[in-house]
């Protein structure tokens, strides 16, 4: 019989990875890449957790990765304004995957929260051992960042009239 003592407290269960697989499946930065594929990224993201209003990262800090919401709610801010609410499934800080640079706005939890990482250095190891579905996934994170490109001129145009 194994001593329990000793074993990894910090290995995810096969639901808990299969739970986060499941939301960063239905992310658009996973269409098209194979569920087995996103399970396997699951198992070495890192879940980190959050109280009431604590802050996530700070405008100016150095960026790391992507983070999705397993629980709780996430609020982003650029200076002191409110661009968005964040719940479970949704993701944000995506621009640390493409760009080595520090963080455009600043995260704050709303209430206690569950946060995932998926880190810069894990995709690029993953893009070595999986060129293909690298290749797939930052098309896929391209598409995320035009987007929010795209709905940020839009704002602007509205803001500043001709």
């Amino acid at each position: 019989m194994r001593d329990i003592i000793w074993a990894n407290i910090f290995r995810k269960t096969a639901d808990e990875c299969q739970q986060l697989a499941g939301l960063w499946q239905a992310t658009p930065l996973f269409s098209g890449i194979p569920p087995r594929e996103v399970r396997n990224l699951a198992a070495n993201m890192h879940i980190r957790h959050f109280g009431k209003d604590e802050t996530v990262f700070r405008e100016g800090d150095q960026a790391a990765g992507a983070i999705l919401v397993l629980e709780g709610r996430v609020e982003i801010l650029a200076d002191t304004r409110p661009l968005a609410q964040l719940e479970r499934g949704d993701f944000f800080g995506e621009i640390a995957l493409a760009e080595n640079d520090q963080r455009t706005a600043t995260a704050r939890c709303l209430e206690e929260s569950r946060l995932v990482y998926f880190l810069k250095q894990d995709l690029e190891e993953w893009i070595e051992v999986e060129p293909r579905l690298g290749n797939r996934f930052l098309m896929n994170l391209a598409s995320v960042l035009a987007r929010r490109l795209h709905e940020a001129n839009l704002l602007l145009a509205r803001q500043c009239p001709e």
